[in-house]
């Protein structure tokens, strides 16, 4: 299960998708925070990233190999609507090397001063955040607005049998530390078994692996 194997229709793949990009901003916020305070060589900063990096590759992937060539499909001999999944998919490969270069700085313990895992944060935070604002605005209404019912649950399908083990680290990191009334929005568009399967294990389970704790 996945970011969207749950979706039976675009207003709970777009809340799904909402959730996992508010989750992306929150750690970087929290590994910006702790590269700051010149604590990101700390075993539990460096398990949160980790994590965060593996989330990041599997929303991506998902995204590159599930929604994105149904939108294009849907799209076909529309140049402009072409045109803006293109840069789309640009944007996303930019973050690799991005993302990368967090890696190595954090494992070298490069962090201090105005370079090193300070600069190199920042230019990831930069990057992800001017990505994610431009999925919002322009090709996730698109989808909403070209993909069919029958198409939706045929992604979720899919997107199922891709990322059949992620739910487990997906639900709780979603999760982590968000108000109230968005963990209520977000477990409530998934189904009453994983909601319980996420409160009996998933959760429990992940508080024990303390990440971001210093």
């Amino acid at each position: 299960m996945g970011v969207f194997a749950v979706a039976t229709r675009d207003t709970t793949c777009r809340t799904l998708l909402s959730a996992a990009h508010t989750a992306f901003r929150r750690d970087l916020d929290r590994l910006a925070a702790a590269v700051a305070a010149g604590k990101g060589g700390a075993a539990h900063v460096r398990a949160g990233w980790d994590n965060l990096a593996q989330q990041l590759r599997m929303h991506h992937d998902l995204e590159d190999r599930t929604l994105w060539p149904r939108v294009e499909r849907a799209v076909a001999g529309r140049p402009a609507e072409l045109a803006v999944l293109a840069e789309i998919r640009a944007e996303r490969a930019r973050l690799g090397p991005l993302i990368a270069a967090v890696d190595t700085a954090l494992a070298t313990g490069t962090s201090g001063g105005g370079g090193g895992a300070v600069a190199a944060v920042r230019t990831l935070r930069d990057a992800l955040e001017a990505h994610l604002r431009h999925e919002e605005a322009t090709v996730l209404p698109l989808a909403e607005s070209v993909l069919e019912s029958g198409q939706w649950r045929a992604l979720a399908d899919e997107a199922a049998l891709r990322c059949a083990a992620g739910a487990e680290l997906f639900v709780p990191w979603v999760v982590d530390g968000i108000a109230p009334v968005d963990r209520s929005r977000f477990l409530t568009a998934l189904p009453g078994p994983v909601r319980d399967r996420n409160r009996v294990v998933w959760e429990p389970r992940y508080r024990k692996r303390r990440l971001w704790s210093t």
